[in-house]
C-alpha cells in the first residue's frame, strides 16, 4: 500500500517545475491529485506525462483571481469531496530594482504570491480533513537582501509567516500548516532569470553542496511535510538550499 492511498492533495503550479514534481511523487504514493494552473497547455502535458488516469484532475485555475479558485475548489468538492493536503506552490518571478518596479509587477506579483497562497488556503479551511497537512512554497530569499528583489523577497516572507500565523490558528482542528524555501532549483523560473551558462555557474559556486538543486529535491521535502511522517511538525519553514543559507561554501 501506499503511502497516501485514498488521500486527496492538492498542487498550485501543478504544471511544471516543483509543482509537477510533487505531483508526481504523490501519485506514485498512491493519492489522488489535482494539479491547478494557469496554462491549459502545461497541463495537458503534464497531465500526459503522468498518467495516472481517475487519480488525477487538471484544472485550469489562476489563484490570483477569488473566483477561479472559488471554481477550482468547487470541481475539487465534487470530484472527490474533501482534501487531505495542500501544497500552495503557484507563483511568478519579476526582478528588478526598487526604481524599475511598476505597479503592474507589484500587482502581479502580491496578487498571485500572497493572496493567492492565502486566498487558496483560506476557501479550502472547510473541506481540509482534521488531520490536513498544508505547505506553502517560500524561497530563500526570505533571508537574505538582494537589490533586483524587493517585491518578490516580500511577498515571500508574508507566505512564510503566514504559515506560522495559520499554524496557530487551524492547530485545534489537528492540521498541520509548514512553509518550504528553496534555494537555486533549475526550473524554467530559474534559467528564465539565470539564462547564461556564466549566472548559473555563479549561482552554483555559492552552494556549499556544489551543485543546483532538481525540483525533485524540493519534492520529496514536500512529501515529507504532506505526509503523516511530519505528523508533530507544523509552523515551520524548511529549507531546502543544499547549505545556501546557513553555511558559506570553501571553494
Amino acid at each position: 500500500m501506499g503511502e497516501f492511498d485514498g488521500k486527496t492533495v492538492l498542487v498550485t503550479g501543478g504544471g511544471s517545475g516543483i509543482g509537477l514534481a510533487t505531483a508526481g511523487l504523490l501519485l506514485s504514493a498512491g493519492a489522488r491529485v489535482v494539479i491547478a494552473g494557469r496554462s491549459p497547455r502545461r497541463l495537458e502535458d503534464a497531465a500526459r506525462g503522468l498518467d495516472a488516469g481517475a487519480r488525477l484532475l487538471p484544472v485550469v485555475a489562476d489563484v490570483a483571481d477569488p473566483a477561479a479558485v472559488d471554481r477550482l475548489l468547487s470541481t475539487v468538492l465534487a470530484r472527490f469531496g474533501v482534501l487531505h493536503g495542500l501544497f500552495a506552490n503557484a507563483g511568478i518571478a519579476r526582478f528588478g530594482p526598487a526604481a524599475s518596479v511598476s505597479g503592474e509587477d507589484y500587482d502581479a506579483l502580491m496578487n498571485i504570491n500572497f493572496r493567492g497562497v492565502f486566498q487558496t488556503v483560506q476557501k479550502a479551511m472547510p473541506m481540509l480533513t482534521e488531520d490536513a497537512s498544508v505547505v506553502l512554497n517560500g524561497s530563500w530569499l526570505v533571508h537574505r537582501g538582494l537589490a533586483t528583489t524587493p517585491l518578490y523577497a516580500a511577498g515571500k516572507a508574508a507566505v512564510v509567516n503566514l504559515a506560522r500565523s495559520l499554524a496557530a490558528d487551524l492547530g485545534a482542528r489537528g492540521i498541520r500548516i509548514n512553509a518550504i524555501s528553496p534555494g537555486f532549483i533549475v526550473t524554467d523560473m530559474f534559467t528564465g532569470i539565470a539564462s547564461s551558462a556564466q549566472e548559473q555557474e555563479a549561482s552554483r559556486l555559492q552552494v556549499p553542496l556544489g551543485r543546483l538543486g532538481t525540483p525533485a529535491d524540493v519534492a520529496e521535502a514536500a512529501l515529507f511535510l504532506l505526509s503523516p511522517r511530519s505528523s508533530y511538525i507544523t509552523g515551520q519553514e524548511l529549507l531546502v538550499d543544499g547549505g545556501l543559507i546557513g553555511s558559506v561554501p570553501h571553494r
